[in-house]
Parts: C-alpha cells; structure tokens; sequence
C-alpha cells in the first residue's frame, strides 16, 4: 500500500470517532510507547537462546509504530511519501561517499 492511501485509510478511520485525533503530545507519547514494544520484540528476538520466531510479534509492533506515526503526520497534514523522499534524497546527497559501495 502506498503511504498516500495508507494515510487516508488511517484519516478513516480514526474520523469514525466523535474523539477524532488525540492531541499532538498525546500521539508522540503512544508513538513512544509502541517504539518501546518494538525494542522489546527485537531484544527478546535477539537475545534468547532459542532463537524463536517472533516475527509475527515484530509484524504487530511495526504496524502499531507506523499507525501511531501516521496518525501524527496527518495530524500535521504532512505527507509521509514526500517526508520519505526528502530524507532518501538527503541521504543520497550527504552520505553518497560515507560508505563502501557494493561491487
């Protein structure tokens, strides 16, 4: 899915409610707390013994990430494609000699 039609799905959806977005501090502060999910998913994922796969857990913590980073960009009315591809196009220029390239 396209981020475009991502952010409107997520806009939907959230505009089926009478509460709407929460505040902007209040997404940063769930934005957080699904980002301390991940890490604890990746940290159990790499460091037990027995490795098991926790990939579906990992799956669950990522989409909880992007929904909650989603629901602060159109909060912001800010397109995440365009947010991506200034980054790339940061990384592209500023860090194009910082690395071996693969031969």
């Amino acid at each position: 899915m396209e981020l475009k039609k991502a952010q409107k799905k997520v806009d939907e959806w959230i505009n089926l409610f009478d509460d709407g977005y929460w505040s902007p501090l209040a997404q940063l502060a769930a934005l957080t707390e699904e980002t301390g999910e991940l890490a604890r998913e990746i940290n159990h994922a790499e460091s037990m013994k027995k490795k098991r796969d926790r990939s579906g857990n990992l799956k669950t913590e990522m989409g909880d990430v992007l929904f909650a980073l989603i629901c602060i960009a159109n909060s912001y009315d800010i397109s995440l494609e365009e947010a991506l591809n200034e980054t790339l196009a940061k990384y592209k220029k500023r860090d194009k000699d910082r690395w071996q390239k693969k031969s």
